[in-house]
């Protein structure tokens, strides 16, 4: 299983409602999440920063894949935008993986 993180930020003040959106998820965005084979999914906070992390049971690539071509994914994005900054291309970074303990 491939994992995958990133990074973004949220606006200032937006943090709680950022928290209430996904506390609402849309079960159809579930539902992309599990076609693309995205298994536990989880997103930290530090301050306004925001860390994501998933695992990725048909690969990384078939996972970006699935959400790029989603129509829903790309309603949940304009949905976020007004509490997220986002890069020009919308991309999330994907972070270089350093260490990893498995016990």
């Amino acid at each position: 299983m491939e994992r995958y993180a990133w990074r973004a930020r949220v606006k200032e003040g937006c943090l709680d409602e950022y928290r209430r959106r996904h506390d609402r998820i849309w079960p159809e965005m579930k539902q992309v999440l599990s076609e693309a084979g995205i298994r536990n999914y989880t997103i930290f906070a530090d301050g306004h920063e925001l860390f994501g992390y998933y695992e990725c049971a048909q690969g990384a690539d078939f996972a970006q894949r699935v959400q790029n071509e989603s129509e829903v994914v790309d309603r949940w994005n304009e949905y976020m935008a007004d509490i997220l900054i986002w890069d020009a291309d919308r991309a999330q970074p994907r972070l270089q993986e350093v260490f990893r303990f498995e016990g």
